[in-house]
């Protein structure tokens, strides 16, 4: 039975683990494992609320803690605590005591607070929270007889003697002492109790770390259990008992960096002085990257233009252009009349491909003039721009560029057979027109 639970809290750990994995940063963190020894002191109905000495309660335990950090903020551990849990009243009427060996182990969610928003994550100082739930084994044992099996009687005068305060020879009764041997299991006369319970355990600890990967463990425990037995006597609520203990903590891997490790050997001042295309201007300054060999810039990294004209000097035709004069993509002046002459050509285009779409209306047909059109714009620039397009064909324009293209006129088009759209068709005759003559 105990291997059983032990087992499935194993399972459920490793479970834990291998689907928080997924999620968990780029940067592998390994587990860390923590063996620490403190001080057990019980809660419950023997000494509760009775004049004795606090230390008469305490015992020790060992503890070993294995634990997962799954990103900043939370971790998961498994927990295993052995130790001995004690008390003893000194009512007159009951002087009871117990003893009882424990084990058991948890599963924890921890909270750590070295998450780079409360305290860096490279702080020495780090604190953190857990709380899970475990499984706790107990067996409590009283010191009934002294060392040569003497029953103890406790009488009024405070002493223990080997015969009853009532016994007829109570007068030759001889004061013994307790040895503190408990050697009398202890059971309830009406319960046969189960001498297992599950417990609450709740932590507040911090980790000192010594260095990347030794640190010190300090933390308290309150484990609220869900028995009224842990010391034989079921009176009021459960017991429960405090747990507080140092250990040495051994974190596994690398130290933990959250920097992008693509970047740790990177030499970042070398870059702030790279110069890709060798102008003289670092590429963080060079507002004009890609600058052909040889050809002189400014302090930006962009080729010189001495007469403005808006066409770098190394491709100028005409290197002193009059300011504020219209030129092509050569930095050659364009005349009134040269313009006139384009702008003749593309309005005589524009209604010879009218009267050809006549004659083939198809969309094929549009789309090769889209395409023709695109690359003469492209040629010249200045030739011709987009008009305006009319309000009751701006509709047409999709992707709202102020241009007609043979797409938007299709889905035109497919709209109207569709019913969705608001064009008639002497609506769709005016803006195949149009598209004709922008």
């Amino acid at each position: 039975m105990i291997k059983k639970i032990l087992l499935s809290y194993f399972s459920l750990f490793i479970s834990f683990i291998t689907i928080t994995a997924q999620t968990a940063p780029k940067q592998k963190q390994l587990p860390s494992v923590a063996l620490g020894l403190g001080i057990l002191s019980f809660n419950g109905d023997v000494g509760n609320g009775v004049n004795l000495s606090s230390f008469s309660r305490i015992r020790g335990g060992y503890n070993l803690v294995i634990e997962q950090r799954v990103g900043k903020y939370i971790g998961v551990s498994l927990n295993g605590l052995y130790g001995t849990l004690a008390d003893s009243d000194n009512i007159k009427n009951s002087n009871r005591n117990f003893e009882t060996k424990i084990i058991q182990g948890d599963l924890n969610l921890v909270i750590h607070f070295d998450n780079d928003l409360v305290f860096k994550r490279s702080s020495a100082f780090a604190p953190y929270l857990s709380a899970g739930v475990g499984y706790l084994m107990f067996d409590p044992y009283g010191d009934m007889v002294d060392k040569n099996g003497k029953k103890y009687n406790y009488w009024s005068d405070g002493t223990i003697r080997d015969l009853s305060e009532t016994d007829t020879n109570s007068t030759s009764a001889k004061i013994i002492q307790r040895d503190y041997k408990y050697e009398t299991q202890l059971k309830d006369s009406t319960v046969n109790y189960t001498r297992s319970t599950i417990s609450i355990p709740l932590t507040l600890g911090f980790n000192l770390k010594l260095s990347d990967n030794i640190g010190i463990n300090l933390a308290a425990t309150y484990n609220l259990t869900m028995s009224d037995y842990l010391d034989n006597y079921k009176v009021g609520g459960n017991d429960n008992y405090l747990f507080a203990h140092v250990a040495l903590k051994y974190s596994f891997g690398k130290p933990y960096d959250d920097s992008p490790q693509m970047y740790q050997s990177v030499d970042f001042s070398s870059l702030e002085k790279l110069d890709t295309d060798n102008d003289g201007v670092n590429d963080n300054d060079d507002r004009c990257p890609g600058t052909p060999k040889d050809v002189k810039v400014s302090n930006r990294g962009c080729p010189l233009d001495d007469d403005e004209d808006g066409v770098p000097d190394y491709r100028d035709k005409e290197p002193k252009t009059v300011t504020g004069a219209l030129v092509d993509e050569n930095g050659v002046t364009v005349t009134d009349k040269a313009i006139a002459d384009k702008q003749a050509q593309w309005d005589s285009l524009a209604t010879e491909r009218s009267e050809l779409f006549n004659e083939n209306p198809s969309l094929a047909y549009l789309k090769s003039v889209d395409e023709k059109a695109a690359e003469l714009r492209k040629a010249n620039p200045n030739a011709a721009a987009y008009s305006k397009i009319p309000a009751a064909l701006k509709p047409a324009d999709k992707n709202n560029d102020g241009y007609i293209s043979s797409e938007e006129i299709a889905m035109a088009i497919d709209s109207f057979f569709e019913g969705e759209s608001a064009f008639t068709v002497e609506r769709l005759n005016d803006l195949i027109d149009y598209f004709f003559e922008q």
